[in-house]
């Protein structure tokens, strides 16, 4: 891709160019990834360590109790991995009802009945087990330095981690683990976290048999019965990441590619399967034309993935159908460009998360995302080896329809990386981490590249707005008071918000340059979190 290296939006970053590179929203993490590589390890070697140290230094976001997802290029071809949790045997409708009411629509926002079985260390084995280079037990290495040693805190983490304290101090094992002295560390205190490295030196020294078969997995299980939840170390040993085929959609030449269903990537072809119909370009970049023509793009996206997507066992529509270009032509015809619109699904049948990226001069390309879902996750953590526990759960539907919870089911899922690439060839591995926000920030990012010219760096710094449901957007206070005022007299209710972490997510990219050996990459990492992008 050719692009424009100016930024006109204020940034303290700028782009980084090397033929070895990792980024991630937390430096130590991407610094955790860059020793494996200059320890003669890959890019998947990196990308592990690096999620490894960032369930350490980024806790409010994941942890070793996170779901995660992956797609990388291997040098020849892509390939998409999904690690994410399903349902415990005991899980029922009746099982909630029981427990929580005829009148639950889902699962419990926290606690033990909002746990899932974690997915993210198996599927660190398994990247490890068939692309990685070094043995698994270094990858682990730096995380477990950091949980030992301690790190000082920085603003942004802090300042999710101190807004979790009140909803959180209570529940099981969060104050022993996360308010050393009864509260939040402040900035620049040092946090340690030798539970958690208790459980990396297990994970690391049995290839993560300690924790889906071992000690951990038993930890869990006593841990969950003694606060009402219904985990078993059974769950755990039944557990079995899922290798899968990405799914595509061409967009101005290039494609992009999501993980399929269970997860929400399928919003972001969808929006710019719609996009495609239209002149984009032709509008002004940050003029309201261009920015409502994208926000109704994106809502028809969501009202169709909101009623169809799902296990994909469970799903009544494929993704084929989804993604067929006459039905989405039929959908980017309801848009009126002079007014917002609610629009309602369609009928395509015929007749606080982390995201990292690394890549090395060989070629190879890693995607990676991992998350607790909700600031915490459950709230709950295990205190003899800290495994800070996701709440995923809480995606099911306790209603009939395709995401109603069932033992062993997958829920709907908000995490996705994304990878973009050109006549079969590679080109950038991407993503913007927070829930909803992040088929938005995908295509958001990428029409500003690809449509515009923009630059990976400048096209994160640009501000954004996030769709939340009927009219109601969220727009960053940086956004251009003339467009926000254009966009609400066409109907859509804007709010301002000033938290950007909180609403609108945060970004980190890598694009090749060229041939990686000789030109290398470019690299950004969202100024909107604590990030850096290194390499060499």
């Amino acid at each position: 891709m050719k692009f424009d290296y100016s930024n006109p939006y204020t940034s303290t970053r700028i782009p980084l160019f090397a033929r070895n590179v990792v980024s991630t929203s937390h430096p130590l993490g991407a610094q955790a990834g860059l020793r494996m590589l200059l320890k003669g390890g890959n890019a998947v070697d990196a990308a592990i360590a690096a999620a490894a140290a960032m369930t350490i230094v980024e806790p409010v976001s994941n942890g070793l109790g996170s779901d995660a997802f992956c797609i990388l290029w291997d040098g020849k071809e892509l390939h998409g991995l999904n690690a994410s949790g399903r349902a415990p045997q005991a899980w029922t409708p009746d099982y909630f009802k029981r427990k929580y009411g005829d009148g639950a629509a889902t699962p419990p926002k926290r606690g033990l009945d909002s746990v899932t079985v974690p997915g993210a260390v198996a599927g660190w084995v398994a990247m490890s087990e068939r692309f990685g280079r070094l043995p698994f037990a270094d990858l682990m290495e730096p995380a477990i330095e950091i949980a030992e040693r301690g790190y000082l805190l920085p603003p942004v983490v802090q300042q999710k981690w101190a807004a979790a304290t009140d909803e959180l101090k209570g529940m099981p094992g969060f104050a022993q683990s996360f308010l050393p002295w009864g509260r939040a560390p402040n900035v620049g205190e040092l946090f340690q976290f030798k539970a958690a490295a208790r459980a990396l030196r297990a994970i690391a020294q049995s290839k993560g048999a300690a924790y889906y078969g071992g000690e951990i997995a038993q930890a869990i299980e006593k841990f969950s019965a003694q606060n009402g939840g219904s985990l078993t170390a059974k769950d755990f040993a039944s557990y079995r990441p899922e290798w899968v085929q990405p799914i595509g959609k061409d967009y101005r030449g290039y494609t992009l590619h999501e993980i399929p269903p269970n997860g929400q990537g399928i919003s972001a072809l969808i929006a710019l399967g719609i996009l495609d119909k239209f002149d984009v370009a032709g509008l002004a970049v940050d003029g309201v034309d261009s920015q409502h023509l994208q926000i109704e793009a994106m809502k028809l996206a969501f009202a169709d993935v909101y009623k169809y997507v799902a296990e994909p066992s469970s799903m009544e529509v494929s993704v084929d159908q989804m993604l067929d270009d006459a039905y989405l032509a039929s959908r980017a015809k309801l848009i009126d460009m002079k007014k917002a619109q609610d629009f309602g699904a369609g009928n395509p049948v015929k007749g606080g998360t982390i995201y990292l990226t690394a890549a090395d001069e060989d070629g190879m390309m890693v995607s990676f995302i991992q998350s607790n879902y909700m600031g915490f996750g459950s709230g709950c953590v295990e205190p003899e080896f800290g495994i800070s526990l996701q709440n995923r759960g809480h995606g099911f539907s306790l209603l009939p329809g395709v995401n109603q919870v069932a033992p062993g089911k997958r829920p709907f899922h908000t995490i996705i990386p994304a990878f973009l690439t050109k006549d079969g060839q590679p080109v950038m591995s991407y993503g913007v981490m927070g829930a909803n926000m992040q088929p938005q920030g995908h295509m958001q990012t990428l029409v500003r590249m690809l449509d515009y010219g923009q630059n990976p760096q400048a096209a994160c710094d640009a501000p954004r707005w996030r769709y939340n449901a009927g009219f109601e957007i969220n727009v960053e206070a940086a956004m251009n008071p003339q467009t926000v005022q254009g966009l609400s007299d066409r109907g859509h209710r804007m709010e301002v918000i000033n938290d950007s972490y909180q609403d609108f997510g945060a970004g980190q990219f890598i694009c090749r340059a060229g041939d990686p050996k000789v030109e290398g990459y470019v690299a950004a990492s969202d100024s909107r979190r604590d990030g850096q992008a290194v390499g060499f």
